[in-house]
């Protein structure tokens, strides 16, 4: 007759959970920890909350037009509008993007105003 099993041998599976501490404590320092760069707001003095912003405002309508100061934009001149405009405009782009807008109207005004040199470009709905 067999002898019955009374008690677990935990040996082999300590050692294994032993080889597995090991590894992460080795391993967890060389990971390479990945974040976003934030600037954190600075004071302003109020003299310069007053000033206007120069910031250009683009409204794409849910029909896909562009409009600047009420009048239409055409798609073909658009790099060379945002181009002339942008000299007058420094602190950057403001694109106000109605519901029913397509993507690529939206993107088509973003990458003319990076054609040309603006760096600052703000979505809003």
């Amino acid at each position: 007759m067999r002898d019955s099993f009374n008690e677990i041998n935990i040996t082999p599976l300590t050692d294994i959970f032993l080889v597995l501490l090991i590894i992460m404590m080795v391993i967890a320092p060389m990971l390479d920890q990945q974040g976003l760069n934030l600037a954190v707001p600075e004071v302003v003095d109020k003299q310069e909350i007053t000033k206007d912003p120069k910031i250009m405002n683009f409204n794409v309508t849910s029909d896909n037009r562009y409009i600047f100061d009420g009048t239409e934009i055409a798609a073909a001149d658009l790099e060379k509008t945002v181009s002339e405009k942008s000299t007058s405009f420094p602190d950057g782009l403001l694109i106000q993007v109605d519901d029913n807008a397509e993507h690529g109207a939206v993107v088509k005004l973003m990458d003319c105003a990076r054609n040309v040199g603006v760096t600052s470009i703000s979505l809003s709905r």
